[in-house]
């Protein structure tokens, strides 16, 4: 069967009392097609259930099909990159150190890193990781299990949402741009809470969305409330701000407001509150505040919250994207979809032309209520943190609903240009764009490899990247500036498959896209990804060495004794793998930074802390001592400590010893 083959041949029968129809089919089409024929012909009927008795069995084995197509999409790209690479130094592997401390110690009110009171997360993540760990032991698999699981239910409330309000092709390409997304592959790789996030503001809105219909039932408000409940307890007070701020906006706009007595905003708030506040009780009375000493709820709320918001935030470690490229990046983190944004856009436009038409606000469909929130929902969270200090992942929340609409554009652009047999429209535009983009993406990658043809393969890849100044990390994807054409020697698969597939993939997408057979080519497109993301899985994996400490904790391990001492030089961050791997408390040598200043203000914060005087005396005692020095700090090591042996050298960062 030709899957992008127009539907001419449908003869719809209603029933009398308007609940249901029957289709009648005279030639062969996809299950996607009928629902993207007939749902947008059919608002009023998404909105209000009905029964849809299609007599074609093909029809539900190629919609069975497409789901088991993005089942396995799904298993490619995510579930053999929860087993490796190794925890990474910084984010990944602290905040795995926090989850895995929380499940030694049994305390799951205050986090804790090296023994130090970590209090600037909220811990449901720590709770998910450390459940994990109890289950399945401590790994790598298990610390990320929990990531997987949130982008999986991410994709499917994508597929439901789009099925509900754009038909069924829309909504299986919602799930495909979900699993299929760079942006949400690339910051899924660290242990970070804003998937989870995501998927609960999602769940919230949604439960909004579809209480307010006329068959909403009243149990979707309090799972709306215990959603934003548990978005409080992933990552603070953003997770109200961000549904709240979307709905009141959304009922502003259409006057929905006025049935605020439906809200059940007593008991709704009463369950919200009985979810959220017991842990920020007991953590403020765990961790209480003195005259000469701020506690939890300062720290907390105050520097976590509205300081970091203005950038004033103690200690002032986080940059702001500039205004440009925090824009424009997000074409990049919604990769290679974003490139379709003109066919959301044009969606939007036929729906304010109606609005204009019948002189409504919006229209009664659950179709075009779900546009209009998923727009301001993306707007409020955009426009968030433009305004305050930002990383790049900040913004994952917007994900979703930007995919929603994209996924709606392009279902309604292949239905229309198909039916009034376009022969240039947006589909065609935005398929040329991203084949010339990979065209020169490939060009480039073949570049590196062609110029790295006689360099010897090196299995330690940070021998061979560009570092930069240690001021250039204050973003999360700041190594990439380390990228050099020597790296490619040691990258030649990856590098080959990407630049083979950004080649061949958009081009045969393109070609598609040109014969009107538009839902191959969305699933072409989405495959080529899918092997670009197994192809930047292999990257990860070889840069494993160079932004992980595992090895050197395994040298460590093999030579380390009873009594000997382990330390980091400077920044704990720089060597936080160290901490996940050697299970033990680690002496940071001034290391007194960053995410180690606060607890360590407490006056029962572990003795582990220490000078280069500390150090020095340390150095010449009896007592063996295995020191881990970054490549920044190696010069002023190398001073402080002439007399020291090298036991271990990966990637430009040492172990050090005062005994060989």
């Amino acid at each position: 069967m030709n899957s992008g083959v127009c539907s001419q041949f449908a003869r719809i029968k209603g029933d009398s009392d308007g609940r249901s129809i029957t289709v009648r089919l005279r030639g062969q089409l996809p299950s996607a097609s009928v629902f993207v024929t007939l749902g947008f012909g059919f608002t009023s009927l998404i909105a209000n259930p009905v029964s849809l008795r299609i007599e074609e069995p093909q029809l539900a084995r190629e919609s069975r099909a497409a789901y088991w197509a993005l089942a396995i999409v799904f298993l490619a790209v995510y579930v053999g990159s929860m087993f490796s690479p190794a925890l990474l130094d910084d984010a990944d592997a602290t905040h795995a150190e926090a989850a895995r401390e929380m499940f030694v110690s049994g305390d799951y009110v205050t986090l804790h890193i090296n023994g130090v009171r970590y209090l600037e997360k909220a811990p449901l993540p720590y709770w998910l990781v450390a459940s994990a760990y109890k289950l399945f032991g401590v790994s790598e698999f298990s610390t990320r299990v929990f990531m997987g699981l949130a982008i999986l239910l991410l994709g499917v409330l994508g597929i439901c949402w789009g099925r509900r309000a754009f038909g069924e092709r829309a909504g299986i390409y919602a799930g495909l741009l979900v699993y299929t997304c760079a942006g949400v592959y690339l910051f899924t790789r660290i242990l970070i809470p804003d998937v989870l996030l995501s998927l609960l503001i999602a769940a919230a809105l949604y439960f909004f969305l579809t209480a307010l219909e006329p068959d909403g039932a009243a149990w979707r408000w309090y799972a709306g409330y215990a959603a934003m409940a548990l978005g409080v307890l992933t990552k603070g007070l953003i997770a109200l701000v961000f549904p709240c701020g979307a709905a009141f906006f959304f009922l502003l706009i259409t006057g929905e407001w006025r049935r605020w007595r439906e809200f059940r905003l007593i008991s709704g708030s009463l369950l919200f509150l009985a979810i959220a506040v017991p842990w920020h009780i007991l953590a403020g009375i765990r961790n209480p505040g003195t005259a000469q000493h701020h506690g939890f709820f300062w720290f907390y709320f105050v520097n976590e919250h509205f300081l970091r918001f203005l950038g004033k935030r103690i200690p002032h470690d986080y940059n702001k994207l500039p205004a440009l490229l925090y824009w424009s990046l997000h074409f990049v983190w919604l990769f290679p979809w974003s490139f379709y944004l003109p066919t959301a856009v044009r969606a939007a436009q036929q729906q304010w032309l109606s609005v204009k038409a019948t002189s409504r606000v919006v229209q009664s469909t659950f179709a075009a209520r779900t546009r209009l929130l998923c727009w301001l929902w993306a707007g409020v969270v955009l426009i968030f943190f433009a305004i305050s200090t930002n990383q790049e992942y900040y913004t994952f929340p917007a994900y979703l609903p930007i995919l929603l609409l994209l996924a709606d554009g392009i279902a309604q652009c292949e239905q229309a240009e198909c039916r009034n047999n376009v022969r240039v429209g947006w589909l065609r535009v935005s398929a040329g764009a991203l084949a010339a983009i990979g065209i020169v993406a490939s060009a480039v990658l073949l570049l590196g490899l062609w110029q790295s043809r006689h360099l010897p393969f090196e299995p330690d890849i940070g021998e061979l990247l560009n570092r930069q100044a240690n001021s250039a990390y204050t973003l999360s994807t700041s190594h990439m500036l380390d990228l050099s054409y020597a790296s490619f020697a040691a990258l030649r698969l990856p590098a080959a498959m990407a630049a083979a597939v950004l080649l061949l993939g958009p081009l045969l997408s393109f070609a598609l896209r040109w014969r009107r057979r538009n839902y191959a080519a969305t699933w072409t497109l989405a495959i080529t990804m899918c092997i670009f993301l197994i192809a930047a899985h292999i990257a990860l994996v070889r840069f494993g060495p160079y932004l992980s400490s595992k090895q050197l904790a395994q040298e460590i391990a093999a030579r380390e004794q009873p009594g000997d001492e382990v330390m980091i030089y400077g920044d704990q961050a720089f060597g936080s793998s160290l901490l996940f791997y050697l299970r033990q408390p680690i002496d940071l040598v001034e290391g007194r930074t960053t995410s180690m200043w606060f607890g360590s203000t407490f006056a029962d914060a572990p003795k582990i802390y220490l000078t280069d005087a500390d150090l020095q005396h340390d150095w010449a005692s009896n007592s063996r001592v295995f020191l881990f020095v970054p490549s920044y700090e190696k010069s002023r090591v190398d001073q402080l400590l002439p007399n020291k042996f090298t036991i271990a050298e990966i990637s430009g960062k040492y172990v050090y010893s005062n005994r060989p």
